[in-house]
């Protein structure tokens, strides 16, 4: 083999191991503030794959976890994958259908549970007795075990007495290593596999300048979970570069992380908007210490540009980037390039809201609906393909789905998107979800920024609702801010998309709601809010007689 080596996760650790014995790693849990360094981290690493060993599980083997980010967790990463087995990440906030389907197609041998998840497996596992049919031993991460009917054993009992020692095997690159499934809001989940290679190149990729790289003396805290796609590899690529870990544990609130970034002075951290929206109001409310904190990376959805200059203000970069789980996740990151440095304020900031520059590695192509390549004007839409080493081929036990959603070696992400003179990507929408009045499209994703982007507005979603004319047409759903003036707010919005959009973009009708539904990965659940306002009235009159191009 070229190199004399495979490309495995393995040399990761031991470099950590051997060169930051006593760099800390450390857990929020349901137990208290743990704190531990590499060297005793690899040490329980060996444990648990004796452990492992000793339990009848071998090669290849899927080995579940339903957890949050936490220092056990962590421990499967490599423990699981080191000894050659497949780390199954389940996400314990889909459904039970979800999780009882995820399971059963799976075919997990053992599922790790953190306690306060453990009543939402029981009740996945007692809801379909044909599903979970092959894991024979639930592993509940703690000390001790709740009263439970599954047939569970307390992890620090399972690990504790085994040797610190493993003789860790040579694990080809082709073994599959992580399984992840997509969160199913179209249909049944869809699995994919990550080999030791494809997440030894996802990480080397995060390495690069271009990327999101970190280095011994960063302090990461990944808040995006776990079981999301391996938290966009930062696990992976903060032991590569022998980085502190700081883990949020079971869900964090605003005030836990303040506190986390403060107290360990974390200097990278990241997660879907969501949960920026809700330090951003913390810090206004607090005096919060950020001062410790270099970059904070956006994804899963688009941060509003006044999320970017809130932490601007606070010299905290705001850092956009993109990617999928079939693309094990990161595919791009809105990086400055370093001819556009010297460009005023508002010309960076409109590069840095775009999800950015393909990362290196990767290659993309962006196409029309006949498959014809479309301009990189930064206004001709088009469907983004990638491909890449840590881009799948194909879903797990799914070639109809593969099918579908491959062609000429790329992935068809299902991203709408522009690509701008300067080569960076701006995803206009979802497929699903860009509304198209009158054969145009109109791009729900940023209606919804512009209207964030208002004092009034803490959330907005954009959905397109069905119009006998215009095929389509934007209904927007807005959550107020407390001294927002609800009673005007139609009108005020409606004139504030007015003053920038042409007028056939304006919303026909606002909505103020409660709360804008989430998917399981903190995304606007947009299929829930189509189902429940899909017979929404339009305001009369309100529809332009321009409500498309001509």
């Amino acid at each position: 083999m070229p190199g004399g080596a495979p490309q495995t996760l393995r040399p990761f650790l031991s470099r950590a191991e051997q060169l930051y014995p006593e760099t800390e790693i450390v857990s929020r849990t349901h137990e208290g503030v743990v704190r531990y360094d590499y060297g005793e981290y690899a040490d329980r690493t060996a444990q648990l794959a004796n452990a492992l060993d000793e339990a009848g599980y071998g090669d290849g083997e899927r080995l579940a976890t339903f957890c949050w980010n936490h220092h056990r967790h962590f421990e499967t990463y490599f423990g699981v994958s080191g000894m050659g087995a497949q780390l199954h990440t389940i996400n314990p906030l889909l459904p039970d259908k979800h999780v009882q389907y995820i399971a059963d197609d799976a075919d997990d041998r053992l599922v790790f549970v953190d306690q306060s998840f453990l009543p939402k497996l029981e009740g996945a596992v007692d809801g379909d007795p044909d599903s979970f049919g092959s894991v024979d031993r639930y592993v509940v991460m703690g000390e001790s075990v709740p009263e439970t009917d599954l047939d569970a054993v307390a992890y620090e009992s399972f690990v504790e007495g085994q040797p610190t020692s493993y003789d860790w095997p040579t694990v080809e690159e082709e073994r599959p290593a992580g399984l992840c499934y997509t969160s199913g809001t179209t249909g049944q989940p869809k699995g994919v596999e990550y080999t030791q290679q494809m997440l030894w190149a996802h990480t080397m990729a995060l390495q690069t300048p271009q990327a999101l790289p970190l280095s011994d003396d960063d302090v990461a805290m990944p808040v995006v979970p776990m079981f999301h796609v391996n938290a966009w590899g930062l696990p992976f690529s903060a032991t590569a570069g022998g980085a502190k870990h700081v883990y949020p544990g079971p869900q964090p609130e605003p005030a836990d992380l303040a506190r986390l970034i403060e107290e360990e002075g974390v200097t990278l951290t990241a997660g879907v908007p969501t949960v920026w929206l809700g330090l951003m109001e913390y810090v206004k409310e607090h005096d919060v210490d950020l001062s410790s904190l270099e970059r904070l990376v956006v994804g899963g959805s688009a941060a509003p540009e006044a999320m970017i200059r809130f932490f601007d203000d606070r010299d905290v970069e705001l850092v956009h980037a993109w990617g999928m789980t079939e693309t094990a996740p990161v595919g791009s990151v809105a990086h400055v390039k370093a001819d556009l440095r010297d460009a005023d304020y508002e010309t960076r900031l409109q590069k840095r809201t775009k999800q950015g520059l393909i990362v290196p590695g990767l290659e993309f192509r962006v196409v029309d609906d006949g498959g014809d390549p479309v301009p990189h004007d930064g206004e001709s839409f088009g469907e983004l393909l990638v491909r890449g080493p840590w881009v799948t081929t194909e879903y797990f036990a799914r070639p109809d789905a593969s099918e579908a959603e491959f062609t000429d070696g790329y992935l068809r992400t299902g991203d709408i998107v522009t690509v701008d003179e300067d080569g960076y990507l701006q995803i206009v929408d979802r497929a699903k979800d860009v509304i198209k009045s009158g054969g145009e499209w109109i791009s729900s994703q940023e209606l919804e920024n512009e209207l964030m982007a208002h004092d009034a507005v803490a959330e907005a979603a954009v959905i397109g609702v069905p119009h006998e004319r215009w095929q389509e047409r934007p209904l927007a759903l807005v959550v107020p801010t407390d001294d927002a003036d609800t009673d005007t707010l139609d009108e005020t919005l409606r004139d504030y998309i007015g003053s920038e959009y042409p007028t056939w973009w304006v919303p026909d009708n606002v909505v103020v709601i409660d709360e804008v539904p989430k998917t399981a990965t903190g995304k606007f659940d947009k299929k829930a809010l189509r189902e429940e306002y899909a017979e929404e009235s339009l305001v009369e009159g309100r529809v332009p007689d321009d409500a498309a191009p001509e």
